[in-house]
């Protein structure tokens, strides 16, 4: 038998990074294959997670707002946190997921639409992993519309009043502090909301038969009482949420190729040990050809990772080009993961294996932050110049 090489060793991706680029990769693939890998499968059978223990954790490794600046948080570079979402999602897409909405939409929020005095309260906590964070945005009635949301905030005296229900939002029931997004009589405005808070309720979503190794809840916000320095102040209109969730999206873009990554080792490692009709099931043309159209997929939506993270750097990364790399490449993973299922036949099945599991999850991700047909249409308006999210 000839060596293997590994998918992305086929072109060399690593050649296309710095060494730290590298050592941070590695780092997170160590923290996974120690602190998550042997308990996973179990977390996700049982729909149970520790998600303070993993914070904890993650916040050591500094991977909590690693893109961030200031407050306890690394300042790494946009690749090296792509590097880390993709080994984190290789293990699971509800631990990336974690990592997201904590990094990418809670502080970041805050990191950058809130005061110096709601930064300092919860940055360092949030990044330490000593307080965790949920965001609040999708309603049971609004989800790709977000601008149609029903949560009110009015004025009362000095005081703001919320209310309203936000659904499926990742780390409600475990959260110390929401970020919540409400209607005002000036738009769409954010606010700081201690998960303690008077009137504030998380319920744990249960028998999901996605993402299971992830805490998902609906947020209930009944008449809560908040001071007027809860207001984010820079936040003003849709776009600040949307520009957070351009931040997770981003993340996706690399985590959805570590689930990817993770099918394929596992079928060609299956498909090199499982022997039918007198032959390893790998030396079989019908086989090869499945294996072969995986691994350039992967490599192709890494490239395009790659190319975006380099963008962000630069200061240069649009929107719409977020959009490309989360349309293109979650649909892509879930495509390898299906595929890599056939090749492990009935196991592909078992949670011996995590390819089903990936599959699974996949399909969540491909649904949240955006679903596919609204990455379709961003970019089908920047093809067109004509928007078609309404009539």
């Amino acid at each position: 038998m000839a060596d293997r090489v590994a998918p992305l060793d086929l072109i060399d991706v690593d050649a296309l990074h710095s060494e730290e680029e590298l050592q941070v990769r590695d780092v997170v693939r160590r923290l996974v294959a120690d602190k998550v890998r042997p308990y996973v499968a179990d977390w996700y059978e049982r729909g149970e997670v520790p998600v303070r223990e993993l914070a904890k954790d993650l916040g050591k490794t500094g991977l909590l707002g690693m893109h961030l600046t200031g407050y306890g948080c690394a300042g790494a570079s946009a690749v090296a946190y792509g590097l880390a979402c993709l080994e984190l999602e290789a293990a699971d897409s509800g631990l990336r997921s974690l990592v997201s909405v904590q990094g990418s939409l809670a502080m970041y929020a805050i990191w950058r639409y809130g005061s110096e005095e709601q930064k300092q309260q919860w940055l360092p906590a949030m990044a330490a992993g000593d307080a965790i964070g949920c965001f609040g945005l999708t309603e049971p009635d609004h989800g790709s519309d977000p601008a149609s949301m029903t949560t009110r905030a009015r004025r009362d005296g000095d005081d703001w009043i919320l209310t309203g229900v936000k659904m499926w939002i990742t780390n409600a029931p475990v959260a110390d502090v929401a970020v919540v997004w409400a209607r005002t009589d000036d738009g769409i405005n954010g606010f700081v909301v201690p998960m303690d808070t008077p009137g504030v309720t998380a319920n744990t979503i249960k028998h999901k038969l996605s993402l299971r190794a992830s805490m998902t809840g609906e947020l209930v916000l009944d008449g809560v009482r908040l001071p007027a320095d809860a207001l984010l102040p820079a936040a003003r209109g849709l776009k600040a949420p949307l520009s957070c969730l351009t931040e997770a999206r981003y993340g996706i873009v690399w985590g959805a190729l570590g689930a990817a990554r993770d099918c394929l080792h596992t079928a060609i490692d299956y498909a090199t040990s499982r022997v039918q009709f007198g032959r390893p099931i790998a030396g079989f043309q019908l086989t090869q050809a499945k294996l072969a159209d995986a691994a350039l997929e992967l490599q192709k939506g890494y490239l395009l990772a790659l190319h975006l993270g380099r963008r962000a750097e630069l200061g240069l990364l649009r929107p719409e080009q977020v959009s490309v790399g989360k349309l293109n490449n979650v649909r892509e993973a879930l495509a390898i993961a299906r595929q890599c299922r056939t090749i492990l036949g009935a196991n592909g099945i078992s949670a011996e294996y995590p390819v089903m599991r990936h599959a699974a999850n996949l399909e969540t991700v491909l649904t949240y932050e955006g679903t596919s047909e609204i990455h379709q249409l961003v970019v089908g308006q920047q093809l067109t110049g004509l928007a078609a999210f309404a009539s």
